[in-house]
């Protein structure tokens, strides 16, 4: 074995690191992209789940946009007011207190209250209901699958399939809206925290066929609409709205509706 080639060899290698080494501290330092450090902060005070439900891709690009002024400081819907309060103390601006919310989901049709048009063995998933017949083995076109789509969207472990029907742990939720991008049938909406009348049902087929299908389907009687002394309740397609912002939570809409659908 020859020494000196080796020595030589060792010598080459090592210049040539040294060489690409201080070639990429030039680079790094000459191309750098400059961090706010309030991005850096912010991205601190941020819970850390990246569930998405402010509508950025995690909660590092929620940092970016806030510390650009591109998204106000409490766009985190599961650190709530709280953090908002430590984001704006960064940003030097004062946090709005916002609506906390809530996941509802718009079906009462249990077991026992919702018909079956025949029995569904195969995969479990509400998705896959679009491939079979009449969209799922359930009369009511419009109502909960049950299949748990929604339940393993939530990253937070706040809705559970019971009793046939998704239902939405409210201390648990963070109103990050996974569910509700999940559901294919478009049950599941954001609402107040404090909402203390909720219309259970989503179903916009008419009285009749409501009640072939469900037992505590709303049959747009309009009871509910005619006498809310708000003007806060309205019949639309065939189903009860509740308008939150003008409800009084006076209840009268629940004791007049016939099939005591509203929460």
């Amino acid at each position: 074995m020859n020494v000196t080639a080796i020595i030589v060899a060792a010598l080459v290698v090592g210049c040539v690191g040294i060489i690409l080494g201080f070639f990429l501290g030039v680079s790094g330092e000459k191309f750098k992209v400059e961090v706010d450090p309030r991005e850096e902060a912010v991205l601190g005070e941020l819970p850390g789940n990246n569930c998405g439900g402010c509508g950025y891709a995690g909660c590092s690009g929620l940092a970016a946009a806030i510390a650009k002024g591109e998204a106000p400081v409490g766009q985190c819907p599961v650190g709530g007011d709280p953090v908002a309060a430590k984001i704006g103390e960064i940003m030097g601006v004062s946090a709005e207190a916002g609506v906390k919310k809530v996941a509802f989901v718009k079906c009462a049709g249990t077991c026992e209250k919702a018909n079956k048009d025949y029995d569904y063995t195969g995969i479990t998933d509400c998705t896959a209901m679009a491939f079979v017949p009449n969209g799922g083995p359930k009369s009511c076109n419009y109502g909960c699958l049950g299949y748990g789509t929604c339940v393993k969207a939530c990253p937070f472990d706040a809705i559970h399939i019971v009793d046939g029907i998704a239902k939405v742990d409210q201390k648990a939720c963070k109103a990050c809206g996974k569910c509700v991008a999940a559901c294919p049938k478009n049950l599941i909406e954001l609402v107040p925290y404090e909402a203390v009348h909720l219309v259970q049902c989503n179903s916009k087929d008419k009285g009749k066929d409501v009640m072939a299908a469900c037992s505590v389907g709303c049959i747009g009687c309009h009871l509910c609409e005619k006498n809310c002394p708000n003007d806060a309740v309205h019949v639309i397609d065939n189903v009860a709205y509740i308008d939150q912002e003008k409800c009084s939570g006076c209840g009268i809409c629940a004791e007049k509706c016939p099939k005591k659908i509203i929460l």
